[in-house]
């Protein structure tokens, strides 16, 4: 298992990177999130997963332990492989996968190249309770994760809405804003933020809150 390489970019293709670690070239699989972030003839490190089937081993790269944990999530779903993976990766970063599954948002998915509306509702539908969970910190491309402990703060991405009644008034809410016009990704992002605020207010309270929130593009 090669969990990491570090050595120069020799070339970056559309979907992969070749990186010189003492001599040997290592053909790496990448998103374009991470593919835009090497630079050829720099050193730089690469989080790795390695795949093996039958007739290969591949290595995928990835910019950081979000990505890398997102990869192994959401190749756990039926119906999306390594490649798909990387497609979902290189149009959604890891904030707006967990922002998209939270508001049920199929059409970011669609975005991705392999993915179509019943592959989308199925990822959406097998990660909605899951729980991502990642060191702070981890987020830098030329960063190890050799300095890691177990003191290190988490960060985990779970639903907002703690019981069905909270979920059934947000859900009402972000319907209600999407009728108006508004994207639900968009909608979801700013229902959570004002329900967070003010969580006694009902559905009507919400949608008002929420106007006034587009109103000053706080989201």
């Amino acid at each position: 298992m090669i969990a990491k390489l570090r050595g120069i970019i020799d070339t970056i293709g559309d979907d992969y990177t070749i990186i010189d670690v003492n001599g040997v070239g290592y053909l790496v699989s990448a998103s374009g999130k991470t593919l835009s972030k090497l630079k050829i003839g720099q050193e730089m490190t690469l989080l790795t997963e390695t795949v093996v089937r039958e007739d290969s081993i591949s290595l995928f790269g990835f910019a950081d332990a979000w990505e890398k944990e997102w990869f192994n999530t959401l190749t756990k779903v039926q119906g999306v492989g390594a490649k798909v993976c990387l497609s979902i990766l290189s149009v959604l970063t890891p904030v707006q996968l967990s922002q998209a599954i939270g508001a049920q948002d199929k059409t970011s998915f669609c975005r991705a190249s392999g993915v179509g509306p019943k592959l989308a509702a199925r990822i959406i539908t097998e990660l909605k309770d899951k729980i991502v969970t990642i060191p702070l910190g981890t987020n830098d491309l030329n960063e190890t994760l050799a300095d890691s402990d177990d003191t290190q703060e988490k960060v985990t991405i779970q639903p907002t809405a703690d019981t069905s009644t909270d979920y059934a008034k947000t859900e009402d809410a972000i319907s209600a804003l999407v009728n108006l016009g508004y994207q639900r990704l968009e909608a979801y992002r700013v229902v959570s933020k004002v329900a967070m605020d003010n969580p006694d207010a009902d559905t009507s309270s919400l949608i008002r809150s929420s106007l006034k929130e587009f109103a000053k593009k706080e989201f």
